[in-house]
């Protein structure tokens, strides 16, 4: 009988501590205790708050800090959703949505609290008017695997978290309208506090964003509120360096407070609501409501506090947090939002109407000569204007401005059903390796390709460098070297493949950014 006791507690003491029985499952962090689940060796979070819910007396302020809670608090499950219209990014099956959504989600590979692992802070697009951290293909147990502590961070959308109005900006006293980013901000510093409890490191944090959330990581690397915390910058196909704009013109979606707030006071004003007590007793499912009718977009503004200027002038004043950057965009970006059919003689006329001086050099630029010229040259400007110029901008802005290398990667991966390119979106699942989410599986092709990929990703985070052992040397990108890496079609580094029609919109943005004179 003793020696069966014996036996039982010498495995009981080998399982102890074998590698399957030290992940870790529970973790003491602000607000209290936690207790996650293990999959496959990855520890994973969900759900855990980072913040006081934003309701009530507090819809469109700052986030508060966290209420604390008793017990162990079980985060298996993804939070709850922030509240929006729908569109792509949106909340996993079965994830509702409300006001009280400020959660993050967390993946760790580490088998101790100690191990200092490097830290990717992931945060979502959808037009900074959808998105969801429990969108299945965010999932980040693929970059665990590959030994980083994956972070995602939920923030306010649409009206709820980027609603500007001159009552809103006198109660805060530095501007309003950017909610969102504050949410972001709180949820890097949550990081800095934290992420060591599931064996993180806090100084070797990289931000991840993708669309409104590459717009969204640019401008934290323009902002002072941001600063220590990250060390690296990943945007895909998201960058805020176009001028504000004080009154509407084409190919910017960055407005002054004074614009963002005319366009809140009368987003409010068609709600019936007076007086900001009003608004913020009015149920969240009626706010959303006034989105649905159109007419306005949400979107962070230049307040003067949390986004301080335009960020090319930030950049060439040396006003931002130097760090090194890895940006880029797919090949036919527009796509994804629609055929954009046109005319020989429309798309000259609409041109002529929206780029001003710069008209002439645009339209010598984007062929135009058959209406099948001008539609897929609609669709080019299009993607330039709206995505490829800022990150490119970026690029050159860091590499002439900044002691951070910067990195720039061009998808295209044309397919039968979009033969021009690669959409907009479309290697995001290559980088989280959460292929065949829809339709067939992934073939050998895109596994390798998704690999590829995942490999840069994570070996940025590890060194603030893509390169490392077993994949392609990707070079650095200069002002007067712009080389990109090409994944899919033509894979390897290459010549920028815009590099004329970037330039060319150089001098329409130079002029918006004179005052249009």
């Amino acid at each position: 009988m003793r020696s069966q006791l014996l036996i039982c507690l010498a495995a009981l003491a080998l399982a102890a501590g074998s590698p399957a029985m030290a992940e870790i499952a529970t973790a003491k962090v602000t607000g209290g205790e936690i207790s996650g689940t293990v999959v496959d060796g990855i520890s994973e979070f969900k759900g855990i708050p980072f913040a006081a819910p934003p309701v009530g007396a507090l819809r469109w302020k700052a986030p508060r800090p966290v209420r604390p809670w008793s017990g162990v608090r079980r985060t298996v499950n993804f939070g709850t959703a922030c509240m929006q219209t729908g569109g792509g990014g949106g909340a996993g099956p079965g994830i509702p949505y409300g006001e009280d959504c400020l959660f993050i989600d967390v993946w760790s590979p580490a088998k101790s609290a100690g191990e200092r692992l490097p830290v990717i802070a992931w945060i979502y697009g959808g037009a900074f008017a959808a998105g969801a951290t429990s969108n299945p293909l965010y999932d980040g147990a693929n970059f665990a695997k590959k030994g980083v502590v994956f972070v995602s961070i939920s923030y306010r959308v649409g009206p709820f978290g980027f609603l500007a109005t001159p009552e809103l900006s006198r109660e805060s006293g530095h501007g309003s309208g950017n909610y969102g980013l504050l949410d972001m901000i709180a949820g890097l510093r949550w990081i800095q506090a934290n992420v060591s409890k599931f064996g993180g490191d806090p100084a070797k944090v990289t931000i991840l964003g993708h669309s409104a959330g590459g717009w969204a990581v640019s401008m934290l690397a323009g902002s002072p509120l941001a600063k220590g915390l990250f060390r690296g910058v990943i945007s895909e196909s998201g960058a805020n360096f176009t001028p504000p704009e004080d009154s509407p013109w084409a190919g910017t979606t960055f407005q002054t407070l004074r614009l963002a707030e005319q366009g809140g006071q009368g987003f409010l004003d068609k709600l019936g609501a007076h007086s900001l007590a009003e608004a913020r007793a009015l149920p969240a499912d009626k706010v959303l409501a006034g989105v649905r009718g159109g007419g306005v977009r949400f979107w962070p503004p230049l307040d003067g506090y949390v986004n301080r200027g335009d960020e090319v002038l930030l950049w060439r004043d040396g006003h931002f947090n130097d760090t090194p950057i890895m940006v880029g965009d797919v090949s036919d970006e527009a796509a994804a939002f629609g055929a954009r059919k046109a005319t020989s003689a429309s798309f000259e006329d609409q041109v002529r109407k929206d780029y001003g001086k710069s008209a002439d050099a645009i339209l010598a630029a984007y062929p135009h000569a058959t209406d099948e010229d001008a539609t897929r040259s609609s669709t080019e400007l299009a993607s330039d204007t709206t995505f490829d110029w800022g990150q490119f901008t970026w690029a050159r802005e860091q590499s002439a401005h900044g002691r951070g290398k910067v990195h720039v990667y061009w998808f295209d991966k044309p397919s039968e059903r979009d033969p021009n390119g690669s959409p907009h979106g479309s290697e995001v699942a290559y980088v989280f390796g959460n292929l065949g989410l829809r339709g067939p599986g992934p073939s050998a092709e895109d596994r390798a390709l998704s690999d590829r990929m995942q490999a840069y990703w994570v070996n940025f985070a590890k060194s603030l460098d893509p390169n490392g052992a077993g994949v392609p040397e990707w070079p650095v990108f200069t002002a007067t070297n712009p080389q990109v890496m090409r994944f899919g079609r033509e894979p390897g580094p290459a010549p920028h493949p815009i590099l004329g029609r970037l330039k060319v919109l150089d001098g329409y943005y130079d002029w918006r950014r004179d005052g249009s004179k």
